[in-house]
């Protein structure tokens, strides 16, 4: 049966499930459409199937309203327990007792045989629902009323935990939605008017009150202002931004009033990509739910099978053969048998990693990507935006006086205005106005080099000594002398000097590196920028090894041979200038998500702020996940396979049965949702 969703905007307000992805959950892997377990988890929805419930978690008595039907079945059931053993009424036998016990079934049990049907209907017989059905009702056959309630009704509150702890597990996406105002005001014309906001339009201007949620995407116009970003990064400190700067829905306004010029629709603002990938991640299973579903279908159908051997095969073999008591074993081998645990906590584990990764500023893109950063043995860096700042400051001008320092600098400012390179940005500060008296003729971009172009008839070179050496320019410098990265400068064919600039390191990034040899991950750094540089950072961090002086095309080289060593590999990047390697890793992950639509489409792991931390963190959290999700696998197939035989063999009754199924699937969960609270 479906959830009920109460949707606004194509989001179901409840659970945080947008119309596009409970769509695309698709057939079920044991069940159905709407009625399997496994889709429930996947697809994020609040549980497996309603049991006749309006699943509104967050109104008023909704947990009351969701276990309603078992406290009425249990009440029911423990009266007619007292009947049967201690008032013992003359009254309560023959078909009253039967109707009593019938009535305790009821509410906990008409919903799984309506689920029953659906699914039979649906083309899949054998779904764990069929197999309560007939065990449950197998049960009132051979008057065995109690144990038939009983187990109908622990399955039930089973079912009921179970839908409380995938709405926990979705608790942090959730989180996420509600940073999504429904209004916004708008400043026009001298007034202000507060508007729905998916009414808003690009280039209309919001007015932010301290302590009011920005609802799209834009840019600042006051001078200053002050943001709350955890909800997007994880990180709570607050982010100052500058006029002209890009704020992001979702940012909590901290002191002054702001003014913000909309640049995205309500719909395509970074939040709500980022909403969409974290619940798409879903959809990309890991290769131990993919196992689990191929072997509940193999492996449910077999039980029955078993179930009706267990019955009659033992006329064949035994002497005092009694129909009631093989069918009574029979029947507690089938509920032993559901694969409730499996289906069930296995998704779950990887949502709730998925989940507690999300709430602390890592999207990874399916559970998939969960288990290959466990596996991971091998981290491989760029720099610059990396495990640097990527914020480069000019350093010191050493020309050779052949053009006024001025002019010189000028050009060189005029050359780098058309890159978007963080050297590029650093010279602009540094020069300040741009001379647009300048005009650059035939410019060229030299991939790993960098620019070519003419001005008043002379060519102009601007890169590294790599460029003047390709177009014969001669130099009087010692390139490796040189700490920090360089720019050359070249005109008319005379080597003219060059110009220093530093990188910082960030503040973080010797603790990551330490964090990942801590958990067994070698780390190397690639990177286009001056070797005698990259060696520099790297002895600074104690990257294992590190390579400088790389074009694209020598990364991929570097990286290639990386590869050959067998092991899982990662790459870190800004997942647009690295998409090449990212392509060849097993799971590239971004830094700075935010900045970078691209980015977030590239890579498999996206880390929203620039802290370099939360790449071992990203790693521990698919090592806790895979650990917690073979510990549910193993407790279930082992406790099932004790209690198989215990039940074929006639030792054990419906009790154990029900703890076989039930409770080691309430174990599993309960073990599952640990990882929402990891800690790194």
């Amino acid at each position: 049966m479906e959830h009920v969703h109460k949707m606004k905007d194509g989001v179901c307000t409840i659970c945080g499930q947008t119309e596009k992805i409970y769509t695309q959950a698709g057939a079920g892997d044991l069940v159905g459409k709407v009625s399997t377990k496994a889709t429930a988890a996947d697809s994020g929805s609040c549980c497996s199937h309603d049991h006749g419930h309006d699943h509104s978690h967050e109104e008023g008595g909704s947990i009351v309203k969701l276990f309603a039907p078992a406290i009425v079945s249990l009440l029911l059931l423990l009266v007619a327990l007292a009947f049967d053993n201690l008032l013992k009424p003359e009254w309560f036998q023959g078909w009253v007792r039967l109707v009593w016990y019938v009535v305790a079934y009821i509410p906990v049990g008409l919903p799984v045989l309506k689920d029953a049907v659906t699914s039979i209907t649906k083309g899949n017989i054998f779904s764990e629902f069929f197999l309560m059905g007939i065990a449950t009702l197998g049960a009132f056959a051979i008057s065995e009323f109690p144990e038939a309630v009983a187990v109908m009704l622990f399955y039930a509150v089973g079912e009921n935990f179970q839908t409380l702890s995938v709405s926990r597990a979705k608790a942090n996406i959730k989180a996420l939605l509600d940073q999504r105002p429904d209004e916004a005001t708008i400043e026009a014309d001298g007034s202000t008017r507060v508007v729905k906001a998916v009414d808003v339009r690009v280039g209309d201007v919001l007015l932010l009150k301290p302590g009011e949620k920005l609802a799209l995407d834009g840019t600042l116009l006051t001078d200053t202002a002050s943001f709350n970003t955890a909800a997007l990064t994880g990180e709570s400190k607050p982010d100052t931004k500058k006029q002209g700067e890009v704020v992001l829905a979702g940012m909590i306004n901290l002191q002054t009033v702001a003014k913000v010029r909309i640049t995205a629709a309500y719909e395509d603002s970074k939040l709500s990509k980022i909403l969409a990938l974290v619940q798409d991640a879903t959809a990309q299973k890991a290769p131990t739910e993919l196992f689990i579903s191929r072997f509940a279908k193999i492996y449910t159908p077999i039980v029955v099978f078993l179930a009706i051997g267990i019955t009659f095969l033992p006329m064949l073999f035994v002497e005092d053969y009694a129909f009631r008591d093989w069918l009574y074993r029979a029947l507690v081998f089938l509920v032993i048998s559901c694969p409730c645990a499996l289906v069930i906590s296995i998704p779950l584990g990887y949502f709730g990693g998925i989940g507690a990764a999300s709430k602390n500023g890592v999207l990874i893109k399916g559970s998939n990507y969960l288990d290959v950063l466990a596996d991971v043995k091998h981290v491989v860096m760029d720099k610059t935006g990396t495990m640097t700042e990527g914020v480069f400051e000019v350093q010191e001008l050493n020309f050779k006086g052949h053009i006024e320092q001025e002019r010189l600098l000028r050009l060189v400012d005029a050359m780098e205005y058309h890159s978007s390179h963080p050297v590029a940005t650093a010279i602009h500060k540094y020069v300040g106005e741009r001379d647009n008296s300048i005009t650059i003729n035939k410019l060229e971009e030299i991939a790993g080099h960098g620019l070519r172009g003419e001005v008043d008839g002379q060519e102009l070179l601007v890169g590294n000594f790599k460029l003047l050496a390709k177009f014969g320019v001669d130099y009087d410098v010692d390139p490796n002398s040189i700490v920090y990265s360089t720019i050359a400068v070249a005109y008319g064919g005379i080597f003219q000097g060059y110009l220093t600039i530093a990188d910082k390191i960030k503040e973080d990034a010797a603790e990551a590196v330490k964090r990942l040899h801590d958990l067994g991950v070698k780390t190397t750094m690639l990177s286009g920028d001056k070797n005698n540089v990259v060696q520099f950072v790297a002895d600074s961090l104690k990257i294992d090894q590190a390579y400088g002086d790389l074009l694209p095309e020598d990364k991929v080289s570097r990286f290639k041979e990386i590869q050959s060593d067998k092991y899982k590999l990662a790459f870190v990047g800004d997942g647009v200038n690295d998409a090449p390697v990212i392509a060849l890793s097993d799971v590239g992950i971004a830094m700075g998500g935010l900045g970078s639509d691209a980015t977030i489409e590239t890579a498999d792991v996206v880390i929203q702020d620039d802290n370099p931390l939360k790449i071992p963190l990203a790693i521990h959290v698919g090592k806790k996940t895979k650990q917690l999700v073979w510990q549910n696998i193993s407790m279930a197939f082992v406790v099932k396979a004790i209690v198989l035989v215990l039940g074929a063999g006639g030792l054990a009754t419906m009790w154990e049965a029900v703890f076989a199924d039930v409770g080691v699937a309430l174990l599993a969960i309960l073990n599952a949702v640990r990882i929402q609270r990891i800690k790194f």
